[in-house]
């Protein structure tokens, strides 16, 4: 049997939080999941992570949380979340930042995962590459385990589909997240990469990607800075199933989920 890896995307605020409460559990039995992964970096009020809202999120049952660029929002929180290895945020940041980009666990099978976090270039901060950074993590997590998963929190699809072809064979997955909405073109790379372009949102569709539709749209009309609050209706879980053979760390099957809360 395949390793089974659940990945949830960026989760948003309250809402996205209480979407994971009730079908988590339902989505692990029904597609046999051995560890669940989730990018957490807006599970705080739609901007962050705080101590309080990963523990909730790792008492749901998520093993693992991802981050981002909004990682650093709850400024007075970072030393604290990111002391905790089950917490990553982009290894791609600059020698000195807090925390760490990458980790193994194992599956209760005790099978190990690697999880490779990493932040995109276009359009948003001038970090190290993450293509020179995915080879030094990725060469470091295979002395360990064959599998290995990379979240690229980047906002260009052209940077992470280069990403995912430049990895493809060196790893078993590389899934976007960042933008908060879904894209349709899962597949296996020729060598075994799964790939999929952003896993999408789990929070409110009746937003703006998750924040309330009044404010934003005043936003762009007004160019004022303007108070966001998290959107509440029309709740959606986006995820990703991914099936790995753990002798040769090559994905067997990619599924994405899209579901009403």
């Amino acid at each position: 049997m395949p390793v089974k890896i659940l990945f949830v995307g960026d989760i948003v605020g309250k809402p996205g939080r209480m979407a994971l409460s009730r079908e988590l559990h339902r989505l692990v039995d029904r597609h046999t999941i051995d560890i669940v992964i989730a990018n957490g970096e807006n599970a705080a009020g739609g901007f962050g992570l705080t101590v309080e809202v990963a523990k909730e999120l790792f008492s749901q049952g998520v093993h693992l949380l991802t981050g981002g660029n909004h990682i650093w929002d709850k400024k007075e929180q970072v030393p604290y979340i990111l002391a905790d290895p089950r917490i990553l945020r982009p290894a791609n940041y600059p020698a000195g930042a807090p925390g760490t980009g990458s980790a193994v666990l194992p599956t209760p099978g005790g099978i190990k995962v690697g999880i490779l976090n990493l932040e995109g270039r276009v359009y948003m901060k001038n970090l190290e590459c993450p293509f020179l950074t995915a080879d030094r993590e990725v060469e470091k997590l295979k002395k360990e385990t064959p599998v290995v998963l990379v979240d690229f929190h980047a906002e260009a699809t052209s940077e992470k589909s280069a990403l995912g072809w430049y990895l493809d064979g060196r790893v078993s997955a590389l899934i976007g997240t960042h933008t908060h909405v879904q894209t349709a073109d899962e597949r296996i790379l020729p060598q075994g990469t799964a790939f999929l372009t952003d896993a999408g949102m789990t929070g409110s569709f009746d937003s703006v990607i998750g924040m309330g539709k009044e404010e934003t749209i005043n936003r762009f009309l007004t160019q004022l800075p303007a108070k966001f609050e998290v959107g509440k209706k029309d709740i959606r879980l986006n995820a990703v199933v991914i099936g790995v053979d753990e002798t040769n760390g090559r994905a067997v099957s990619i599924e994405r989920i899209n579901m009403g809360c």
